[in-house]
């Protein structure tokens, strides 16, 4: 790094190393632009470093433990199972967390990237200025793309601190709790209550609305309830918290159900009840780039502000906040700088929790499809009826596929089950290639392998199921 205040000319300025801004840089870089990626913290953002990779690391790890120590299988005796967890969090932030993020480093550099340590923010139409530690930089710009992330939502009553934790200080905790508070019952909430509960940790989620994971069907939605009551997972919906209370050694929340207060004492608080984009601090305002009333960033189907010459992705623009998302995006706004028509396709944008069992959606619900039109119908295979899923001890959850009944087209697709994150993508190549059920129940799929439930659900659709 350059010390001093100068000012120098890029082409491409990327601001945030995220999945979304990591994935442009590299891009832009091949398109032939010259680029340089502001990161203020940690190549990679929150999802490589403290969000998707180590919570997906821990479950994983929590699924091993808590299988090793109940022996799923006849015959198998695991009586002297132990656990250390300063060890597994030692194996997660550095075989799997910075092997990633020295990967990421390595294709930056690889791609001729500059990387600018620093926050970065608007200074006028065609300048920005990156603040570091010996002072700060001014550069000249041609293009910016945006891709500034966000954080966690800190709701009245619950101050971060000590023992009241977003999900990054949780999954950075250096002992594991006897007793766990989860606020917020959604993809974060559930799939940290559950890497805790197969730990050992008594678990109780507090979730507002009348079910947990409320974006996934309620019958998928099921046999993570009926998982989460098998691990003594105290599970309150319709709960209001209203306060924590902090001693030297543990906390009390105080929340409300039905117009009843209760109160529950614990080692630690997890608040997982959404998040904010971070769009605050850019001086976004000073140069004319609309938010809406959310403060997320409007653009257009190139991800383009209205600032033309700026784009935005990722968390901080309307769509779920996924990661995926913004790797997506991050290619669409470097290509559209490099000249190319290109735009933005939200047909199929998979979504998966990672609970036990996995969940996962694309494409139309049966619902959505009635309000576009469409005369849907749904069709659904059990794992019960699958070979590969008998023979693993995973038998809960089912597929279902939404399709048109007049053409059979897919139109779109639940999983609940065991290796739903990966079956999925199956699904969403269908939708985007406008398969119809017919295609799907026609391809060979490989036996025994959990892959076929996907066929099996298209036969049913089409009234020709074989194993149900």
């Amino acid at each position: 790094m350059v010390v001093g205040d100068f000012e120098s000319s890029l082409g491409t300025i990327v601001i945030g190393a995220g999945p979304g801004g990591y994935v442009a840089a590299i891009r832009a870089a091949q398109l032939g632009q010259k680029v340089a990626l502001i990161e203020k913290e940690n190549i990679g953002g929150t999802c490589l470093n403290v969000g998707c990779i180590p919570s997906k690391a821990l479950i994983e790890a929590s699924h091993h433990y808590h299988n090793t120590k109940n022996a799923p299988f006849a015959g198998i005796n695991t009586e002297n199972t132990t656990l250390d967890f300063s060890e597994i969090q030692n194996w997660k932030d550095n075989q799997v967390v910075k092997k990633l993020t020295d990967g990421v480093k390595f294709l930056l550099k690889k791609n001729n990237v500059e990387i600018l340590e620093g926050t970065g923010y608007f200074m006028d139409k065609e300048r920005i200025r990156v603040m570091h530690e010996f002072g700060g930089d001014t550069y000249k710009f041609e293009h910016v793309i945006i891709a500034t992330g966000s954080t966690p939502i800190e709701i009245p009553g619950f101050k971060f601190g000590k023992r009241v934790l977003d999900s990054t200080g949780l999954l950075n905790l250096a002992e594991l709790p006897k007793k766990l508070v989860v606020i917020g019952g959604g993809y974060i909430g559930s799939e940290l209550a559950g890497v805790f509960a197969n730990l050992g940790t008594e678990v109780t989620i507090l979730e507002g609305q009348s079910s947990i994971l409320p974006n996934f069907d309620k019958k998928l939605v099921s046999f993570v309830e009926k998982s989460f009551k098998k691990l003594n997972v105290v599970i309150e919906t319709n709960a209001l918290a209203k306060k924590a209370t902090h001693s030297d050694n543990d906390v009390s929340v105080t929340y409300e159900v039905d117009g009843k207060e209760k109160e529950i004492t614990c080692d630690y608080v997890l608040v997982s009840v959404g998040r904010k984009p971070n769009t605050s601090e850019l001086g976004l305002e000073r140069v004319g780039v609309e938010l809406d009333e959310r403060g997320l960033i409007v653009v257009d189907e190139k991800c383009q502000t209205t600032l033309e010459n700026v784009y935005a992705i990722g968390d901080i623009i309307p769509g779920l906040a996924l990661a995926h998302k913004a790797s997506y995006e991050g290619k669409v706004a470097a290509e559209a700088i490099s000249g190319q028509d290109v735009a933005v396709d939200y047909k199929a944008m998979p979504a998966v929790c990672f609970t036990d069992p996995e969940l996962a959606s694309t494409g139309l619900t049966k619902e959505e499809a009635i309000r576009l039109g469409y005369e849907p119908q749904v069709s659904e295979f059990p794992f019960q009826g699958n070979g590969r899923a008998l023979s693993m001890g995973k038998t809960e959850g089912l597929v279902q596929i939404v399709s048109d009944k007049n053409t059979g087209e897919v139109l779109g697709g639940q999983i609940a089950g065991v290796n739903a994150s990966d079956l999925i993508s199956e699904i969403t190549l269908a939708i985007e290639t406008s398969a119809t059920i017919e295609d799907l129940s026609l391809t060979v799929h490989p036996h025994p392998t959990i892959s076929e439930t996907i066929m099996e659900a298209a036969e049913v659709g089409l009234g020709l199921p074989i194993h149900i």
